[in-house]
């Protein structure tokens, strides 16, 4: 932990907030143990994709009238959304994590968005 002067000790904790350590595992608040980052524990989900159909769809004119590409590029958290060269948004669906955090900030219209059918789409594995 940290001393009185804010120095790291050598399991590179700062103030018991959750530091990582060496082996890229963060370290809990208060029993300091250690559980695997948000990566790994993505590492073990599954992914079956729907290869005929996406659950997801773009109006690209009413994205770009309204200007949310760049938003939506930045607020997925499976970077399932990219910015072509056109300026049209590219998606890779079948990487999505089926949070809704696109749908909630785009405008209405902008995404047609549904759950893939069923046994499709993620398993999540670390509850």
């Amino acid at each position: 932990m940290a001393n009185e002067n804010g120095a790291v000790d050598g399991k590179g904790a700062v103030d018991g907030k959750g530091a990582v350590d060496g082996k890229g595992a963060v370290l809990g608040r208060a029993s300091g143990s250690a559980f695997p980052s948000v990566a790994t524990r993505l590492m073990c989900d599954s992914f079956e994709t729907d290869h005929e159909e996406s659950h997801i769809e773009v109006d690209q004119e009413l994205v770009r009238a309204t200007g949310c590409a760049e938003l939506l590029v930045n607020i997925c958290p499976a970077h399932v959304y990219s910015l072509n060269a056109d300026g049209t948004l590219a998606i890779e669906y079948a990487a999505c994590l089926e949070c809704g955090s696109c749908l909630a900030v785009a405008p209405t219209g902008a995404l047609s968005w549904h759950y893939p059918a069923g046994g499709m789409g993620i398993a999540y594995r670390e509850g």
